[in-house]
């Protein structure tokens, strides 16, 4: 029983350093804690019709939180770095974000 495209790429992540990456065919995205490399750049080209060229990962950790007296933290997370290959065509998703 695999995962779905839909269930590795949870969703873009949209911030200042990731819409400057955009420039260098650099698309950034939350994805599932167990999922590999190779299993990310087959969904991204799954869902969105691309070539990856690489992919970086990292594991995030989550934020200490309090709410008055209470105290917990939000939850850990993964976060992938794709590169499109040179000439691919852009991810539409992220066009008018620039």
């Amino acid at each position: 029983m695999g995962k779905t495209a839909q269930s590795i790429i949870i969703k873009p992540i949209i911030t200042e350093a990731s819409i400057d990456a955009l420039q260098m065919r650099k698309y950034t995205f939350a994805v599932a804690k167990d999922a590999g490399k190779i299993e990310i750049a087959k969904a991204v080209e799954e869902l969105f019709g691309v070539k990856v060229e690489k992919v970086n990962t990292m594991n995030v950790n989550g934020k200490s939180r309090r709410m008055g007296r209470y105290e917990g933290k939000t939850p850990d997370w993964k976060k992938a770095i794709v590169t499109l290959k040179e000439g691919e065509k852009t991810i539409e998703f992220f066009d008018n974000l620039t």
